[in-house]
């Protein structure tokens, strides 16, 4: 009995021993693998608009998804004659619209969206 005992412990020592190794393995190959170099732009401008540019890119991809949920939404509603999930169909669809194109809003609002764009009308100042 006492032989076997001390058998299964050794067993169990051997196995958390192996069960940490992987891990600090896997650990190590992911840390080793999601190391990549940043270079820096010459200009910090530059790498502000490129930011920029990437989050509004999910930001537009966020609101690709809410406007095909939104479109689920209207049809399951048009199957069910459930008028109050066609209400929150087209609520979706409307806002993933918005959110969709929330970068070319906020460049009309400002001003930024080009030569026609924005509240002044284009209209370059003397």
């Amino acid at each position: 009995m006492k032989h076997t005992d001390r058998i299964e412990n050794t067993r169990q020592r051997v196995m958390r021993g192996f069960r940490r190794y992987c891990a600090v393995i896997v650990v190590l190959t992911l840390m080793m693998s999601m190391a990549v170099p940043v270079f820096a732009a010459s200009d910090p401008l530059t790498a502000i608009n490129n930011l920029s540019t990437f989050i509004f890119g999910i930001i537009r991809a966020i609101g690709l998804i809410l406007v095909g949920w939104g479109i689920v939404q209207v049809g399951l509603s048009f199957q069910s004659h459930d008028p109050s999930q066609r209400s929150n169909g087209f609520l979706t669809l409307a806002g993933g619209i918005v959110i969709t194109f929330a970068k070319e809003i906020l460049d009309l609002i400002v001003g930024t969206g080009g030569a026609s764009g924005g509240i002044g009308g284009g209209v370059v100042p003397l």
